[in-house]
């Protein structure tokens, strides 16, 4: 069942399809005039100066040039007028309008990714304190939580600001999540099946797929719609992965509904990404409260772990126990 999951994995892989579009907002020609006009009178040359620097502390600080700032103010105007005419909020370079806080361009998704964050390190703080270093894949799940760690907190950066090299490690790192979820399944399905050599090539094969995505992601412009069909199959075969083999487990191993709540949620979770409408007061649209939707998906995933490495260190001392005392069908003494 396994191999023909990864076979439909290749298939996925190979397919790709060349995504073009442009935003109605930054194309519209009063948008256009008036970020030209705004450069023209406060911009030094470069764009970046101010002429007249007013600018708040907080603002340089997050590095909100003067061709930034002068984009920001007629995206508003231009929104403001598309309202007058009633006519649909627009996007802007694929964007949709949000108030800035902090200099925070999408406040929400910044909030809900350091939440993300939290959890992930409250529960490896609960992992570590329950679960012995010498635990069989006790290093796995230490792995796990770095990739996912790493992943939030770039997530929160580029939602902070949006540049080319921030947006290059949020699609980067979130890749190499739903990767790490692929190699978590696939090292606890081979656990014990399969000599160190093998999980050894397996690895290096991981690493081998990500450093080519990441590679890929480097180049400009970003195939988008490719990246999100590789990024859906993905997470797909992880899924249906963990679904059988928590199936297959139901009985001997209580705990495994964990994980499949786990992939539920992350499944569930993702259905708000379909829906693609102007944020509630400028603030929370449906990529935001994606974030939020995430933030159980460590508590359940966690407590998964802590459980399945105490049942595999069982498993073990058992294992050893019986080498030591082998059953001759009379009582050790």
């Amino acid at each position: 069942m396994y191999v023909k999951m990864l076979i439909l994995f290749l298939i996925l892989l190979s397919m790709s399809i060349t995504l073009t579009y442009s935003s109605p907002g930054d194309n519209d020609p009063f948008y256009v005039s008036c970020v030209e006009s705004c450069k023209s009178s406060n911009c030094t040359k470069d764009g970046k100066g101010f002429k007249e620097d007013k600018q708040p502390f907080i603002l340089k600080m997050t590095l909100w040039y003067c061709n930034h700032e002068c984009k920001h103010e007629c995206m508003w105007k231009t929104v403001k007028i598309f309202n007058e005419r009633f006519r649909k909020t627009p996007q802007f370079y694929g964007k949709w309008p949000f108030i800035r806080i902090l200099g925070m361009q999408e406040p929400a998704s910044v909030v809900f990714s350091l939440l993300n964050a939290f959890v992930h390190i409250k529960m490896m703080r609960k992992f570590r304190a329950k679960v012995k270093p010498g635990s069989p894949l006790f290093w796995l799940w230490h792995l796990f939580f770095v990739v996912c760690l790493h992943a939030w907190l770039w997530s929160a950066i580029f939602h902070y600001r949006d540049f080319v090299f921030t947006e290059f490690l949020d699609y980067a790192c979130s890749f190499s999540l739903l990767l790490m979820n692929l190699y978590l399944v696939s090292i606890r399905l081979l656990h014990n099946k399969v000599s160190k050599y093998a999980l050894i090539v397996i690895t290096v094969a991981f690493i081998m797929f990500l450093t080519k995505h990441v590679a890929y992601l480097s180049k400009r412009p970003i195939d988008y719609d490719y990246n999100i069909k590789l990024n859906v199959a993905i997470g797909t075969i992880s899924g249906l992965s963990w679904y059988i083999w928590c199936f297959y487990n139901r009985n001997r191993q209580k705990y495994v509904w964990k994980c499949a709540v786990y992939v539920t949620i992350s499944g569930t979770a993702l259905a708000l990404e379909l829906f693609d409408r102007p944020p509630y007061f400028y603030v929370l649209d449906y990529h935001s409260l994606w974030h939020l939707a995430t933030t159980p998906l460590g508590l359940f995933m966690y407590r998964f772990g802590i459980d399945d490495c105490e049942f595999l260190r069982r498993q073990k001392l058992d294992g050893d126990s019986k080498k030591d005392f082998p059953y001759t069908g009379k009582h050790q003494v």
